[in-house]
């Protein structure tokens, strides 16, 4: 039978069957009716290391612990004339494509001449450590994509075989099925933040054929459970579709190696995150158009951790915040909808003392904006967020904004502006912030 990755099927891209692939397909030395064991045993040795928790971090060192791991996968797999020398497939793994050696200091040049490691110390002296494609390394971080994997490094898997070894118990989503979701998923995420029209429905529609027997509510569902995982990772997530935080933990790992694979995602989430949004003089907003009378409830208070890969690179809320022009422009939208209240309310005189108090006298007030209330009798401060993503994005809050709502919460509002510039929507907060949010603290002020 052909290969699954060949088949009609599955013709989306799938980063798990594509290392099947790569691992049943391994380049290895063959001596007359017998192929070398030794890049096997060494690949089943990093999985044993994962599996068992001795390696958390895709560095794999040419160390006791990986030499006696790969012992002992060698003994079972070796004949009579094969040599235990895990020097040869630490080495020789790099001929791959998916295996990486980090080179020492200084080291590039004579690295390069070398054409095999002779003996342990030529390794140590050249390679600090071995590493994985941070896809792979977030693939074998799940059972099910594990034996899979092992199981290609020893047969020739057909479409069925892959299908049973991937069916999770009770029914639930296989693997294959996530990341067809996930890559749908993102390529609506994508559309979305630059404001590139789609269907939803159409995108369901596509997806179905390839799923087992999905209704269109468990895709959805399972829609909301990405805008879940994005959101724990810090990326922008999908408004349409409410984070939904009972996720299966496949579906994170999914995600992950996802993301690993396709890194130009989170470059792109850079643009769009520092991207300047034109928020016209000339578009008359219409306070009920743009006022969202649900604000969000609170949600599960969850673990914010992002492999090393993506926390260096992306966080979406940090971004914008960075974002100056995003700011300046939701609060001049914030000013005109505020002025369109009072005037709606009969109250024209009111709407021509509303003060851009950030422009005006800076920032390091507490709030933005100084507004009032339709009887004249009360003083409003506003302070705006805005995101271009849902109204569930994480934002960020000074100590200085949260002690002013505190001792102003009666006339304190955080609006919080959502899809702005794309289809954009605000909420507000009344009182004092944590009231309403989980506050994290992220900076500390250093002194001696």
């Amino acid at each position: 039978m052909g290969h699954p990755g060949e088949s009609g099927l599955l013709e989306w891209p799938v980063s798990l069957l594509d290392y099947e692939k790569r691992f049943s397909t391994l380049r290895v030395n063959s001596g007359g009716a017998n192929k070398s064991p030794h890049k096997v045993a060494m690949l089943q040795a990093v999985m044993d290391l994962v599996e068992s928790g001795d390696v958390t971090n895709n560095r794999f060192y040419f160390d006791d612990n990986l030499k006696s791991r790969f012992t002992e996968r060698f003994q079972v797999l070796a004949s009579p004339s094969d040599r235990n020398n895990p020097l040869l497939p630490f080495f020789h793994l790099r001929s791959e494509g998916f295996w990486h050696h980090k080179i020492r200091p200084g080291q590039q040049e004579p690295y390069q001449q070398l054409t095999t490691a002779p003996s342990q110390g030529v390794i140590h002296a050249h390679i600090d450590y071995a590493c994985l494609d941070d896809e792979l390394f977030e693939l074998l971080g799940n059972q099910i994509a594990r034996e899979l994997l092992r199981s290609a490094l020893l047969n020739s898997l057909d479409e069925k075989s892959i299908r049973n070894l991937l069916q999770p118990e009770r029914g639930g989503w296989d693997w294959l099925e996530c990341e067809f979701l996930v890559n749908d998923y993102v390529t609506m995420l994508e559309k979305h933040l630059v404001g590139v029209s789609y269907s939803k429905a159409a995108h369901r529609r596509a997806l179905l054929p390839r799923l087992n027997n999905r209704s269109e509510g468990s895709i959805e569902y399972k829609h909301q459970n990405v805008s879940a995982v994005l959101l724990e990772l810090g990326l922008p997530y999908i408004p349409g579709y409410k984070p939904a935080f009972n996720y299966q933990q496949q579906l994170k790992q999914v995600v992950l190696s996802y993301l690993a694979g396709h890194q130009s995602v989170v470059d792109d989430v850079n643009l769009v995150a520092d991207k300047v949004v034109d928020e016209s003089e000339h578009q008359e907003w219409v306070w009920d158009m743009v006022f969202d009378p649900e604000p969000p409830e609170r949600i599960p208070h969850v673990a914010e951790s992002r492999p090393s890969y993506l926390a260096k690179r992306i966080d979406f809320s940090e971004r914008e915040r960075r974002n100056r022009q995003l700011g300046e422009s939701a609060e001049k939208f914030v000013l005109r909808i505020e002025k369109q209240r009072l005037i709606s309310e009969g109250r024209p005189d009111l709407a021509a003392e509303v003060e851009w108090s950030s422009e005006r006298r800076g920032d390091g007030l507490g709030y933005d904006i100084r507004s009032f209330d339709a009887s004249g009798d009360q003083e409003r401060f506003l302070e705006v967020k805005a995101t271009k993503s849902g109204k569930y994005q994480p934002f960020f809050i000074s100590e200085n904004e949260r002690s002013f709502s505190n001792e102003f919460s009666e006339a304190f509002r955080l609006y919080r502006v959502y899809d702005f510039g794309l289809a954009s929507r605000f909420f507000i907060l009344p009182g004092a912030i944590e009231q309403h949010v989980h506050l994290m603290p992220q900076n500390y002020r250093a002194r001696f």
